[in-house]
Formats: C-alpha cells, sequence, structure tokens
C-alpha cells in the first residue's frame, strides 16, 4: 500500500513519523489498543516498539501514545506500541546481565523480565550503575521526560515542630538528630533496588560526614549510627514504608509510628489524595537529593530512528499535563495542569546535579555490607611476609593497614552479626598452622574481644604461608555451626601464595577436599581477599570458583580497605561452585 514503511530501518531514508502523517496501533499491557481501524488488514506489517516504565509514569506514557494513534489514525503507516510497567531494578538487572555481570544489591535478573526498544527507568543513578558494570550497555546521551524531586516525607504534626512550612530544613540538622534521638524513627526503601531511596542515602550519608565536622573519627562514628539507622527502618516495598507512617495524630501513634524518610514528591501527592489520618508534609531539605528524571533510553538501535519520533510527543504540553494529573513535573521541574502543589514546594525544581559513579557503589557497598545478615570467620595472614612497608600507606606495614581495614569493616557491622577472628601462617599453635583468637559468635557479647583481638595481632617474622591447610579448617569451621538465617562465610586475607615447608595439601587435594565436605543445603561463601602483588591470584580463583565464592586483590595494599569492603558487599552475589 502506498506510503506503508514495514520496518523502522525500511529502505528509502528515515521512517519520518508525525502526529499527522502516522497511525500508530497501540499495545497496553498486551491487548490491542480499542481502534477497529487498526484490526484492518493496511496494519499487517506493523513496526513494534515496546516500552518499560516503572508504574509511577506508565499511565502518562500510555494515555500520550493513545491520543498520538487517535490524532494519526487516518493514515496508514502503522506500528505497534507495547508500553509495559517493569521495576527498573528487574531491567537494570537483566542488562547488566547481557554483560555477565550484576549490579550491587540488585542480583541476578528475573528470568520473566524482559528487555525494551525503549527503557523509561525513574532515575539517571540506574544508568551510571550499569556504566560502572559495562560502559557500553547502555547509551551515553538520554534525554529526561519528566521529574520528580527526592523530598522529606514526615508526618505533618510532626513537621510543625521542625518549623514546616515556613522554616527550611537542612539534612545536617536532621542527621544530628537521627544520630542523637532514639524517638526519631528514620526509613528509607531499599537504596540497592530504589531510586528514590539511593537519592535520599546519598544526602544522608554525605550529611552525616559534615555533621562530623573536622574530626574524621567523628565524621566516621555519625555516619555509621547514620546508616545504621536507615538500616533498621528500611523496607523492600515503598508501600510497606507508607504502612508505618502513623495511623493517628495522638502522641502514642505519632511516636509509634515513622518520623521521616525520603520520598518522591509524587509519592506523598498520591498518599495525601488516598485522604489518610494524617497527612504527609514534603520537606524540600538542602542540599537536595538527586531526584527522580525519567530518562528515555533507547536499548535497540535499530528502533532508534522510530524511538526519537515518539520522543518527540514526550516533550509537548500534552504530556506534561498528563503528568501532572498523576503528581509528576516535566522534566524541566515545572509542573502542568491538575498538578497538586505540596505546601511550600518551589514553583519549579531544576534537577540536581548527580554523584559521581564512585561515590554511588562506595556507599551501596557499604549499605550492603550493613544490611546482609552475616555469620563470617575472618582468617588474617601473619607470615614474615605481612612486616613488609607499604609506600603509599605511609610506610606502615601490610599488617598495620589490614587490620585498619579489619577494624573499620567491624565498625559498619551491627550487634546481629556473628563473626569469629583466626591468624594462620605455620605452627602458630603446636603443628598448626592457624590459631583462633575468637570463636565465632554474636557481636553484641564479643565485639570487645574482636577488637582486642585484632589490636594483639602481630606478625611471625619468620613465618611462612600454609594458606591451603588453613581455608579448608576454616571452612569446615563456618560450616559445623552453620546458621540458616544468616550468609555464612570465610573469609581469608593474605599476601602470599601457599607455602607450607611441612608439606601439607596441594592445590588439587585441598578442592577435592572442599568438594567432598560441601553441603549444598547448608552453603558457605569462601572469599580470598589477596594483599599485594605476590599473591597467588590464578590458584586462589580456582579455589572460588571451584567451591562457591569471590577472588579479590589489591596490589596496592594500602586499598586493601576499598578491597575488603567491596568483598564483604558482594558476598552474597559471588559465584557459585563450578
Amino acid at each position: 500500500m502506498k506510503g506503508r514503511h514495514r520496518s523502522a530501518g525500511s529502505s528509502g531514508g528515515a521512517l519520518k513519523i508525525g502526529a499527522a502523517s502516522v497511525a500508530v496501533l497501540i499495545v497496553l499491557a498486551g491487548s490491542w489498543y480499542a481502534f477497529d481501524k487498526f484490526s484492518e488488514p493496511s496494519c499487517g506489517g506493523a513496526a513494534k516498539l515496546s516500552i518499560g516504565a516503572p508504574a509511577d509514569i506508565a499511565p502518562a506514557l500510555k494515555a500520550q501514545a493513545g491520543e498520538w494513534a487517535e490524532q494519526a489514525k487516518a493514515n496508514d503507516n502503522c506500528v505497534e506500541i507495547d508500553v509495559f510497567e517493569a521495576d527498573p531494578a528487574d531491567i537494570a538487572a537483566a542488562v547488566a546481565a547481557k554483560s555477565e555481570k550484576t549490579l550491587t544489591g540488585v542480583g541476578q535478573a528475573n528470568g520473566k523480565t524482559r528487555i525494551p526498544d525503549i527503557w523509561v527507568p525513574d532515575s539517571s543513578l540506574w544508568l551510571q550503575r550499569l556504566k560502572v558494570a559495562n560502559p557500553q550497555s547502555v547509551p551515553a546521551d538520554t534525554k529526561s521526560i519528566a521529574h520528580s524531586p527526592v523530598v522529606l516525607a514526615m508526618p505533618e504534626p510532626i513537621a510543625t515542630t521542625f518549623g514546616w512550612p515556613q522554616a527550611k530544613v537542612g539534612y545536617v540538622d536532621l542527621i544530628k538528630k537521627v544520630s542523637t534521638d532514639q524517638k526519631v524513627k528514620v526509613g528509607i526503601v531499599d537504596p540497592s533496588r530504589d531510586s528514590t531511596g539511593l537519592g535520599g542515602l546519598l544526602t544522608l550519608a554525605a550529611a552525616a560526614q559534615e555533621a562530623g565536622g573536622g574530626n574524621a573519627t567523628q565524621a566516621t562514628q555519625t555516619a555509621t549510627a547514620a546508616l545504621r539507622a536507615l538500616a533498621a527502618g528500611r523496607s523492600s516495598l515503598k508501600a510497606d514504608l507508607l504502612q508505618k507512617f502513623p495511623r493517628g495524630s495522638d502522641a502514642t501513634a505519632l511516636s509509634s509510628g515513622l518520623t521521616v524518610a525520603p520520598l518522591s514528591e509524587q509519592t506523598i501527592i498520591q498518599y495525601n489524595a488516598q485522604q489518610p489520618p494524617v497527612r504527609l508534609a514534603a520537606i524540600y531539605a538542602d542540599p537536595a537529593p538527586p531526584g527522580l528524571d525519567y530518562p528515555f533510553v533507547v536499548l535497540n538501535a535499530d528502533r532508534a530512528t522510530l524511538a526519537n519520533e515518539l520522543l518527540k510527543t514526550f516533550e509537548t504540553q500534552s504530556f506534561r499535563d498528563k503528568l501532572g494529573a498523576i503528581g509528576l513535573r516535566g522534566a524541566d521541574g515545572a509542573p502542568g495542569k491538575g498538578f497538586q502543589t505540596p505546601a511550600n514546594a518551589p514553583g519549579t525544581i531544576a534537577a540536581s546535579q548527580l554523584p559521581d559513579a564512585a561515590t554511588v557503589e562506595g556507599l551501596l557497598q557499604k549499605w550492603q555490607a550493613i544490611t546482609l545478615p552475616a555469620r563470617m570467620l575472618a582468617v588474617i595472614d601473619v607470615s614474615g611476609s605481612m612486616l613488609e612497608k607499604v609506600p603509599t600507606a605511609g610506610n606502615a606495614t601490610r599488617m598495620q593497614v589490614t587490620l585498619e581495614a579489619a577494624r573499620k569493616g567491624m565498625s559498619l557491622f551491627d550487634d546481629s552479626w556473628a563473626l569469629g577472628v583466626w591468624t594462620f601462617s605455620t605452627q602458630l599453635d603446636g603443628a598448626k598452622d592457624y590459631r583462633q583468637l575468637v570463636p565465632i559468635g554474636p557481636l553484641v557479647s564479643q565485639r570487645a574481644q574482636c577488637l582486642q583481638a585484632l589490636q594483639s595481632i602481630q606478625p611471625k617474622p619468620n613465618g611462612d604461608t600454609a594458606l591451603y591447610d588453613t581455608i579448608l579448617a576454616g571452612y569446615k569451621a563456618v560450616q559445623s555451626d552453620w546458621d540458616s538465617g544468616r550468609i555464612n562465610s570465610l573469609i581469608v586475607m593474605t599476601d602470599g601464595e601457599n607455602d607450607d615447608p611441612a608439606g601439607g595439601l596441594s592445590l588439587e587435594q585441598l578442592i577435592a577436599e572442599l568438594k567432598k565436605t560441601a553441603d549444598p543445603a547448608k552453603p558457605v561463601q569462601v572469599i580470598l581477599i589477596g594483599i599485594g602483588n605476590k599473591v597467588g591470584e590464578a590458584q586462589m580463583r580456582q579455589i572460588t570458583d571451584a567451591i562457591g565464592g569471590g577472588t579479590f586483590v589489591a596490589p596496592d595494599p594500602a586499598k586493601i580497605g576499598d578491597i575488603f569492603l567491596q568483598a564483604i558487599s558482594l558476598r552474597s552475589q559471588v559465584t557459585q561452585p563450578k
């Protein structure tokens, strides 16, 4: 038929599709859009285009696409647009999986998740995280099509005590109150999978550092206390978090309910529209967290021309008004018709600058270290080579930088953790190459004992590295009192290859013994951390690949703190046994 384009890449130049020249067949939620015109044979060769978007914006996308179809249905150039709702975390996991990667805290992709031609996640933070995993996984340039700032949600009766709506509230003041006043109950949606939670976490963590002033120790303690408070009040889903806000304005209800949580402006608008017993105030605190910017991401390059034409309809006033009706602002931060402006909200809210990807990833690793319940045995190399000095760490010894990393990591672990401490070299305890300093037990009762043990560790000047025998002994120790409610893991920190003058296990014998000992019903993750450039990395990887776990190496020992944190945070995502 004259003028028909059989696909987005058909011959005759770029496909030109406009509101006046294209008929669009819409597939919504798996069903044909209800236009009789599109059941006619003239649309049999329609191009197909899929859009995956979160439920927050999907209704506006569907409605705008429907209008586009209505205006153009008299023509016979057809494209089928399937707009489906999808959690951004699920699509991000699926995109990362194409590069054989996982995102911190997100894990493996759901097997039912499909990657659309066009993806509209709620935040560009997802794109940052994917680029860390693989720079080529998403386009470099994208356009925002909507905006919703991340604000502090607080029951209105409580918000008035902070000076709302007249006074300006700062995150630093808030974090000081959160860290010192147990009556303040702070909540957050899991920032590993929720952009609003991540935006709030980034700002709260930065404020916690600032609240510590110039004292590095005080700043770390304040930040750790704040992160623990957030972890205690976290929810996996936004709906679950909203249920924690008070259902009555009496003193008892207000004191027992949630005090404050970072949420999107849209969430508060929609929550208050349901006329709850206690309305939520939207507090536009300083500094503003990274907001939700809904980037338009073309994942299928073969559909780029068609996608770019479709993008134009999401840049119109008509679409801005549809966003306003569901509590979202336009991409420039200005609201459309029907937008229910919260009290004291700015008229236009510009998008905040995103932090660098390294900051985002580092904070998520800390978050994972805090929130994943664990039962862990930490085994530390005390062979003679640990006395070697590290120029990049002010000539501190390898032992000193390793113990400092362990102490800092332990400060993140709350009292729900169980921890044990061993050292190893050769013949440390009679004929044994390892020595138990603290048995695996709850930190609530033995934190001081663990810290004291770390402070007492000294290298054995002429000690060698009986790595393989120690790994097997440590594995059996973790397995012996395996806890189904925790991630059970063995972490071994070493600066050398296996070197045991007395003989001991070979690599092949160790792997065979580990496989014989392993019980699929009681998995133990083996995390091997190499310090310096003389470790047997290849052999370490053979071990963790065979039994399940991960190998992490810091060629520069001064970076051991970062590697330790990374290993802790990824302990639930390391490889399964091959």
